[in-house]
């Protein structure tokens, strides 16, 4: 009988099936993971020289441990291949060497950069561009380890800047080296005045009425620049002789130094309109104490066309501004050298000035303190002088008391000489008188010395006159005194209020006024009622200010009718009392 097969052996044959089955398996898993380690890692191999959506830099310090690293993501860029290692500078400073396309930049980091930049380069609100020296020097760079510098993300971090000075405003487009000093710039942006500031080398010639720049020895491949501009508070009046403003470049002579002085120079002029108390005030006085007063006197005066009537005139508000010699500048042969020379005055209003614009913000009422305070007249915290001889009677007993109330309020009344002047002048200061007052009459001149006129008006409780220069005497009054003004036919409201009224009330003094009736008006007795002079003033104003100047600045005087100007003489009466 033959042999009967065994029962097990298909199942051992399956199993060797499976067993090479699964073997296979895993090695077609193998396979798959050990290609794509390759591929994964000939990628990662292949792309790191082409930058990635997010590179991740990571900073060592000096002794090589992984100590204060922090991360850094910078923009997706191509770099560049001939990337060189730079030393890691410590914050606020960037790396040396990066360049602008418009000259070298100062040792410092990218931020430093940006921060000389704007202190450097501020752009003013008339798109002027200011000159600051402070700060422009880098740090000292702490060398904190090795960085991989990005030259591409440079490149367009220069690129952002050099475009950022490009939109800076610079009207006279000078080619500027950052931190380096930058050539003179003269602002011409402003309605009113020019102003040129020349920091640095400075050198004022006045026998050609010339201020130069003179360059540092290695500021090379700068333009020459000149402007020519009227140093004064009006840019347009035409009485002003230009002075010249140059900037020299690298390969121009200058003249050699005569004298040489540590303290900055101020050239405006003095004539013009001046010889007119309000404008000698308006055009002058208030510009050169916008202009030089922050310099607290350590500053020289150098004058062109210089009034020695003026100087004689207002010596001690001139002397407190500079404490050094005034300089005939059309005089002086020599070549002066400042470090800082301004050629102009500021101004920002007719006899007034404007806080927001003016240095550590000057109010017209800091302005009369400080015009009280050249003439040794009394402190702000003195009251009125009748309020003042009121206090002082009830702290006197009662026979001062009975004195002092006999006292009463001082009125200084000022009668002009030529135009707009009171024809019935004995009248009115009779109606004064009865109305209550003490009448102190005065007619100003130009020879009448300023402390004498100073301490009169300061002993004054209200000023009183018509519309003009006599009234820029308000400066001398104390705080609280009333200015009175007379206001002249054809509707003379509006220059009353801005030439006179308005800086009163800036200056805390009460502002009354007091405008004629036609018939009050000597243009009515030449002219007549019916005559668009006296019946229609807007017909004449609406012809020219040259008419209006004509007829009811020039050809008119005031016959006051004192029964219908006593109320408001009874209402002045009352504010000095109260």
């Amino acid at each position: 009988m033959g042999t009967e097969p065994s029962s097990t052996a298909p199942v051992a044959v399956a199993a060797k099936s499976t067993a090479r089955t699964v073997a296979q398996h895993h090695q077609a898993v193998v396979g798959f993971l050990f290609g794509f380690f390759l591929v994964l890692l000939l990628y990662t191999t292949l792309s790191s020289p082409f930058g990635s959506p997010s590179s991740i830099h990571i900073f060592f310090d000096p002794t090589g441990r992984l100590g204060d690293h922090f991360l850094q993501s910078t923009p997706a860029m191509p770099t560049d291949p001939n990337t060189t290692a730079a030393p890691m500078s410590a914050p606020n400073n960037f790396t040396q060497g990066t360049k602008l396309d418009d000259g070298p930049k100062s040792n410092s980091t990218k931020k430093d950069e940006k921060r000389v930049q704007d202190d450097a380069l501020g752009t003013d609100k008339n798109n002027r561009t200011e000159t600051k020296f402070d700060g422009v020097q880098g740090g000292t760079t702490r060398q904190a380890g090795p960085v991989v510098v990005d030259d591409a993300s440079d490149r367009m971090e220069e690129e952002l800047i050099r475009q950022e000075i490009d939109q800076g405003g610079n009207k006279n487009h000078t080619n500027n080296t950052l931190g380096a000093r930058r050539k003179p710039i003269c602002d011409l942006s402003d309605p009113r005045y020019d102003i040129c500031e020349i920091s640095g080398d400075a050198r004022a010639i006045g026998a050609n009425r010339t201020v130069l720049y003179v360059p540092p020895a290695g500021d090379q491949g700068a333009e020459s620049q000149e402007w020519s501009i009227r140093d004064q508070s009006r840019k347009h009046l035409v009485y002003i002789n230009k002075v010249t403003v140059r900037a020299l470049n690298a390969s121009q002579a200058a003249p050699e130094c005569t004298s040489r002085h540590a303290v900055p120079a101020v050239v405006f002029a003095m004539n013009g309109l001046t010889s007119n108390p309000w404008h000698d005030f308006s055009d002058v006085l208030i510009p050169l104490f916008l202009t030089a007063r922050a310099f607290d006197g350590e500053v020289q005066l150098l004058v062109s066309d210089l009034q020695p009537w003026f100087v004689d005139k207002y010596r001690l508000i001139l002397r407190n501004l500079s404490r050094h010699d005034i300089v005939d500048f059309n005089k002086d042969g020599g070549v002066r050298c400042h470090p800082l020379v301004v050629v102009g005055l500021r101004s920002h209003r007719d006899l007034g000035i404007d806080p927001a614009r003016a240095p550590r913000n000057y109010t017209m009422l800091d302005f009369r303190f400080y015009v009280r305070d050249v003439y040794s007249l009394p402190p702000p915290t003195i009251h009125i002088p009748y309020k003042e001889a009121m206090m002082n009677s009830f702290a006197g007993g009662a026979a001062a008391g009975a004195m002092e109330q006999r006292r009463k309020p001082r009125l200084l009344l000022i009668n002009r000489g030529r135009t707009r002047k009171f024809v019935n002048f004995p009248e009115i200061v009779a109606a004064v008188r009865d109305a209550g007052f003490e009448v102190i009459p005065v007619e100003p001149r130009r020879d009448l010395g300023v402390e004498e006129l100073s301490r009169v008006v300061d002993s004054c409780d209200v000023i009183m006159g018509a519309h003009g220069a006599g009234l820029t005497n308000f400066f001398f009054l104390r705080t609280g005194a009333v200015m009175l003004q007379v206001v002249p036919w054809g509707h003379m409201e509006h220059p009353s209020m801005v030439f006179y009224g308005g800086p009163a009330r800036e200056m805390r003094l009460r502002d009354v006024e007091y405008s004629i009736a036609a018939e009050e008006s000597t243009l009515y007795d030449k002219y007549g009622k019916d005559h668009p002079v006296v019946r229609d003033p807007e017909s004449i104003h609406k012809q020219g200010w040259q008419f209006g100047m004509r007829y009811y600045w020039i050809e008119q005087d005031i016959r006051l009718n004192v029964t219908r100007f006593t109320p408001t003489l009874q209402q002045v009466l009352r504010m000095v009392r109260e």
